[in-house]
């Protein structure tokens, strides 16, 4: 094997339409767009990131097939797919609660961190966590 390290670079997550989903996870999550290339034919390679430098992002992707359709919001079978840590959770949550994104529940302390549970427009389950101090480095 190659000592070459690997990093995640992208996760797909479905979604019903291209320009809507950029607005929510752009205007509403505090995204950056990192990428929109049109790629023909209505297909289009759009990357969002929670760091503007993208090192981590998520690949927008329209269903294109009913199949894809049903999964739109269900891709973990309702679990929390998505974990975003923050040094700053105060705000970050009140930034969602004031953009009208759904919280499945009021925030927690646990051994781990603070943590809120939250929906995105599809119906995505996401933790918004402030690691605790003997959490950040690891």
């Amino acid at each position: 094997m190659s000592s070459a390290a690997l990093r995640l670079h992208a996760v797909t997550v479905v979604v019903d339409d291209y320009d809507d989903a950029i607005e929510h996870y752009v205007n509403d999550l505090g995204f950056h767009l990192v990428e929109d290339t049109d790629l023909g034919h209505g297909k289009r390679w759009v990357r969002v990131a929670p760091d503007p430098a993208g090192e981590a992002s998520l690949l927008l992707a329209v269903a294109s097939t009913p199949g894809q359709r049903e999964v739109v919001g269900r891709q973990t079978g309702g679990r929390v797919g998505f974990f975003l840590h923050t040094a700053d959770f105060a705000a970050h949550h009140a930034r969602l609660v004031e953009r009208g994104v759904r919280m499945t529940e009021e925030p927690r302390r646990e051994s781990y961190g603070t943590v809120v549970v939250f929906e995105d427009r599809y119906g995505n389950l996401w933790d918004l966590i402030e690691p605790a101090r003997s959490q950040e480095s690891a």
